[in-house]
């Protein structure tokens, strides 16, 4: 399975291995080609790859590997929870990714680390929701107005 979408890369993610929630992590694996537009301004003379492209890389992992996909549904990232970058990514570099899931408040969060032949590249928490889910219908947008209306009655 190839995962492809819009985005700051022109790359596709391959999973390796879907792994199985509580056993065993998902793998995925993405080429950097030296032909993606990012490096023409990062930066000229020494390129390397942004952070946000490797978020944007093990995000797409992500969606490729999430466990238990219900039919018709549509999962959609909700946060970026933690993200820590711990060596860079250059031109040619593989980018290897492992994802450790879990279940939670009825949506998905996943740990992930992406390594390139250097090692360690980075370490991704992600959070993940089913907007078409009932109760979905409430996004967290709404739910923040509500939060802030409900502040707001209380300070009256």
């Amino acid at each position: 399975m190839t995962a492809v979408a819009c985005g700051p890369v022109d790359g596709t993610v391959e999973v390796v291995d879907p792994g199985v929630p509580g056993e065993r992590p998902a793998r995925c694996v993405a080429v950097v080609d030296a032909s993606e537009k990012v490096f023409a301004g990062h930066f000229p003379g020494f390129a390397i790859f942004p952070g946000v492209c490797v978020v944007e890389y093990v995000q797409r992992g992500a969606l490729a590997t999430l466990p238990e996909r219900e039919p018709g549904g549509r999962w959609v990232l909700t946060a970026v929870e933690s993200s820590r970058f711990l060596s860079p990514v250059y031109p040619g570099d593989e980018l290897t990714s492992e994802y450790v899931w879990s279940r939670k408040d009825g949506g998905w969060r996943c740990r992930a680390s992406a390594a390139s032949g250097r090692g360690p590249a980075a370490q991704i928490r992600l959070r993940f929701e089913n907007r078409d889910a009932p109760g979905a219908a409430a996004g967290a947008g709404e739910r923040r107005d509500q939060d802030v209306r409900a502040r707001g009655a209380d300070a009256g």
